[in-house]
């Protein structure tokens, strides 16, 4: 096997491996619980076990990410209120730059189908962060 044909073979492995095992749900990708930050807060979401898709049309296995300040996880078919608390990302975005307060705030971040009706508790995740 030549050099190229190696390197195709070894890079395509590790996209397969790297996706093998992940546990389904959302996740931050650049917090942790009990960081310290400052705002403005740039929150990278992210999802294995489902698609992110633009709300409008139900499908299955898709969803896209709400972010909810200070509040909690919605419970399965629940519909997310639009409004300062419940951010919403009907376009697909998997990014954004939260302004907060100083002091201590959660962060949930919950997905939800295209009518924006939540996939309930196994689809979101909490931290607590704490601003500067």
């Amino acid at each position: 096997m030549n050099l190229k044909k190696f390197s195709f073979v070894i890079i395509a492995l590790t996209l397969v491996l790297s996706s093998c095992g992940a546990p389904e749900g959302v996740f931050f990708e650049n917090l942790e619980d009990g960081q310290t930050v400052s705002s403005p807060v740039l929150v990278k979401m992210g999802v294995n076990g489902m698609e992110v898709k633009p709300a409008g049309e139900i499908v299955k296995g898709t969803g896209h990410h709400h972010i909810i300040v200070d509040g909690s996880w919605l419970k399965t078919g629940e519909a997310v209120p639009a409004n300062d608390t419940n951010i919403h990302f009907g376009k697909g975005q998997i990014e954004h730059s939260l302004e907060l307060t100083p002091g201590e705030h959660t962060i949930t971040l919950q997905f939800a189908n295209g009518a924006h009706q939540s996939y309930g508790e196994a689809w979101s995740k909490t931290i607590t962060v704490n601003v500067q």
